[in-house]
């Protein structure tokens, strides 16, 4: 009876399990986000890492300035009193020979309200420490920006990584259409009688590879899109889909002299290191300034008195002159500058020629890659006109279908190295935006999006 009892309850919480499942409706299918390369870029730019660390740096940066700049600026304080004491006159030394005074006075009280400035007249050290500041927050912003070029270059080859395992993805989808066709023929021809049975194995071998190299072409687009969505601080199960497929432009090219030339005047890390040269000379010049006089001037202005109600104005107003005799410290302290200078010297001198090299191998890989893009061109359009016509020849019941296997595979090695071809020239372009400075705009320049 027990028995009974327990399976009508398992039977009827199973139906009610199942009544509910049949009513809740299914989850929405998360529609996929469409990613322009200019969206990627954005997204990157938001979310990495470096980009943010550098952007702190620069705010740290304004901070210093800020503190520096006080040190030229006035300084004011207010200051308010009131005591009640009594005093030791005796151990003071106060005496009247002839007149005993008490030993202690007191007791008393004594209020006093005051405010306080002092202003520097002339300081050179902290005016060119204070231009020193303003060298490093300028040297900060462009290695700001020298960061955000760096990762638009990353994210512009992640993107371009994506297009081209899209591109061979539909390739082989179109192989596989292509092999289907293929079989199907020699399926009909062999009914007919026309065809061996060897045709259509051959036929079926062959699409059986076509759609085991799909199958791992689509797992490496799917894994370089997971690899695009991590590093744009997306989700990695957020559905994306390119809105730009790989494409060939071609690129106008200039002089490479002109083009480095250019690139010294837009290239953030170039100019970082010069304003960082800027700041070493501001530095040497306020160490040199530790020696030279420092004039100021400072007073106060307030209301003393025994009592409150009896308070009088009373003030101070002083000129002063600072000077530093002996300092052993600057000695050592212009010695250290002086070798970060000849630091800052030799690698923007290596710089300069490392940009040089930049932009003329990227000119030279991209004028390979456009002649590959030509003859990857040529070689597909032959390979079709090869395949169409072996088509052809089975379908006339000329010859068998290994030409048409062997067309097949020529026109898949042709379409893989148009595609090897495109893609590097695409990224010799991103190579060369990034080498002529200001990444950003020109990829988008390079990309055909004005």
């Amino acid at each position: 009876m027990k028995y009974r009892i327990r399976t009508a309850v398992f039977l009827l919480s199973a139906g009610l399990a199942a009544a509910s499942l049949t009513v809740m409706p299914a989850r929405a299918q998360q529609a996929p986000v469409r990613l322009t390369l200019e969206d990627a870029i954005h997204r990157a730019l938001e979310a990495n890492l470096s980009v943010l660390e550098a952007r702190d740096r620069t705010e740290e940066d304004r901070g210093t300035e800020t503190r520096s700049q006080a040190a030229l600026l006035p300084r004011v304080s207010a200051q308010t009193y009131a005591n009640y004491q009594n005093r030791d006159l005796r151990a003071f030394g106060i005496s009247v020979p002839g007149f005993p005074l008490p030993s202690v006075v007191g007791p008393f009280s004594n209020y006093d309200f005051r405010i306080y400035a002092q202003q520097n007249l002339l300081d050179l050290g902290s005016l060119h420490t204070w231009r020193a500041s303003q060298r490093a927050l300028d040297a900060d912003r462009l290695t700001e920006q020298d960061a955000r070029d760096l990762i638009v270059r990353f994210a512009a080859s992640l993107y371009l990584n994506a297009q081209s395992a899209e591109a061979r993805t539909r390739a082989a989808q179109s192989r596989v259409t292509d092999s289907t066709t293929l079989l199907k023929l020699a399926q009909d021809r062999h009914d007919a009688g026309t065809a061996t049975g060897v045709d259509v194995l051959r036929a079926q071998v062959q699409l059986a590879n076509d759609k085991q190299v799909l199958l791992e072409n689509e797992n490496q687009y799917k894994q370089s899109l997971l690899g695009l969505a991590r590093n744009l601080g997306m989700s990695p199960d957020t559905p994306l889909k390119l809105a730009e497929p790989l494409r060939y432009l071609l690129l106008d090219q200039s002089a490479p002299d002109a083009l480095v030339t250019s690139a010294l005047t837009s290239r953030a890390d170039y100019e970082s290191l010069v304003t960082q040269r800027e700041k070493l000379l501001e530095q040497q010049r306020a160490s040199r300034a530790r020696f030279y006089p420092r004039v100021s001037i400072n007073g106060n202005v307030g209301e003393l008195g025994r009592s409150i109600g009896g308070v009088a104005t009373t003030g101070l107003i002083q000129g002063q002159i600072d000077f530093i005799v002996f300092d052993r410290d600057r000695e050592g302290e212009a010695q250290q500058l002086a070798a970060r200078l000849r630091s800052i010297d030799d690698q923007i001198g290596d710089l300069r020629r490392g940009v040089d090299e930049d932009i003329r191998a990227a000119l030279l890989n991209l004028d390979s890659a456009a002649q590959q893009v030509e003859v990857a061109a040529e070689g597909q359009g032959l390979a079709k006109r090869e395949l169409q016509e072996a088509q052809d020849r089975f379908q006339a019941g000329t010859a068998n279908n290994v030409e048409v296997v062997t067309a097949q595979d020529e026109l898949a090695r042709a379409e893989e190295n148009y595609i090897l071809a495109v893609s590097s020239h695409v990224d010799a372009k991103y190579a060369l935006a990034r080498a002529l400075g200001d990444t950003e705009k020109n990829i988008r320049k390079f990309a055909g999006n004005p």
